[in-house]
């Protein structure tokens, strides 16, 4: 084991990766010298959203939830309308209750155990290194998405890298080729080559591992990943009913995607949503046309503007327009909002 450590890191060029780093990185807001808790919040933002995107919302987020205890401290509520727009809202109810855990038994700090790190709720393999390595500098690897694509070409790895034999021996080729000296640092110039350089449609000429790379006469065909899980497509009727200045809305269930997220009714396309409200409707206008994805599915919804007569509804709610406004909403729905809002069409 000690001679391949050797003889990897004689094949990996770890200076000339450093240097590159040096001069090609981003300036990003959470990579100068940062605390636990921002390389957490940055990195749980950036599982499946582009950088770009996760930029203003971490600023936002620091700003309203500057430490751990006053995330833990906020209501659900508004985590989740802070996170709005950001999708896979599991990740935010995740932050929240790991707070709260974290307040309970380290005074609102983040350990720098791997052990004490995997009760936190929410942290896997990958955000618990990224914490034990750029935040408390340990040589720890993190692998992501990036770091699977870059060491699966530099190495030559055939085998699928969605298969857990694969991930761990890359966690090991890993672990073997980072120095002793600053291990972050190389840590982190992997996941930006692979940001930068090694994407799926390779750079291999602008890429300063190109002449010790054992995969860059076939990068196109690397990294090999199984089949796609198909994609269930979902098509829905959603009934936007209103009665004077009031919305009628639903909660997402706890446990389910949506948990936390409100939305307008909506129901299989062509359901007779009248007999299943039990309430009658007056129809207005059809609304934009939306489609929008998550997980495994791809949702199209076919809004409508009703107007209905204020009635109880079990598990409904009349919200007024100026409370919903403040309030999460799922993806789609939300965009049925905006078309609300920035058509006139109600005064949302």
């Amino acid at each position: 084991m000690i001679q391949e450590k050797h003889s990897l890191q004689r094949s990996f060029n770890s200076e000339k990766l450093r240097k590159w780093f040096f001069v090609n990185r981003r300036s990003l807001p959470w990579r100068e010298n940062p605390s636990p808790y921002e390389v957490w919040v940055s990195e749980v933002m950036l599982q499946q959203t582009r950088v770009s995107v996760v930029i203003p919302y971490f600023k936002k987020w620091m700003e309203r939830f500057p430490t751990i205890s006053s995330l833990a401290a906020a209501p659900m509520e508004t985590v989740i309308k802070a996170w709005e727009g950001l999708g896979y809202y599991s990740r935010a109810r995740n932050l929240k209750q790991g707070a709260e855990y974290l307040c309970q038994q380290y005074g609102g700090e983040l350990p720098d155990s791997y052990v004490a790190l995997q009760e936190v709720k929410g942290l896997g393999p990958y955000t618990i290194g990224a914490i034990l390595s750029f935040a408390f500098k340990k040589k720890v690897p993190a692998i992501d998405g990036n770091v699977l694509r870059v060491l699966s070409r530099f190495f030559a790895l055939e085998e699928p890298i969605d298969k857990g034999k694969t991930q761990k021996r890359i966690r090991e080729l890993c672990l073997a080729i980072l120095p002793d000296n600053e291990p972050w640092i190389i840590m982190e110039a992997l996941i930006e080559l692979g940001a930068l350089v090694c994407q799926k449609k390779a750079k291999c000429h602008a890429c300063p591992l190109n002449h010790q790379c054992l995969g860059k006469e076939k990068a196109d065909l690397l990294p090999n990943k199984r089949k796609k899980e198909k994609t269930i497509h979902l098509h829905r009727d959603v009934a936007v009913i209103y009665s004077g200045t009031e919305l009628l809305l639903r909660k997402g269930s706890q446990g389910k995607v949506m948990a936390d997220l409100w939305e307008f009714p909506y129901f299989d396309r062509g359901s007779n949503m009248e007999a299943i409200l039990g309430m009658s409707l007056v129809p207005k206008r059809a609304l934009q046309e939306i489609s929008h994805g998550f997980t495994k599915y791809k949702a199209f919804l076919y809004p409508h503007l009703y107007e209905g007569e204020k009635t109880s509804l079990v598990n409904y709610f009349w919200i007024p327009f100026d409370a919903a406004r403040k309030l999460p909403f799922s993806s789609g729905h939300r965009r049925i909002i905006h078309d609300l809002r920035n058509n006139s069409i109600l005064d949302i």
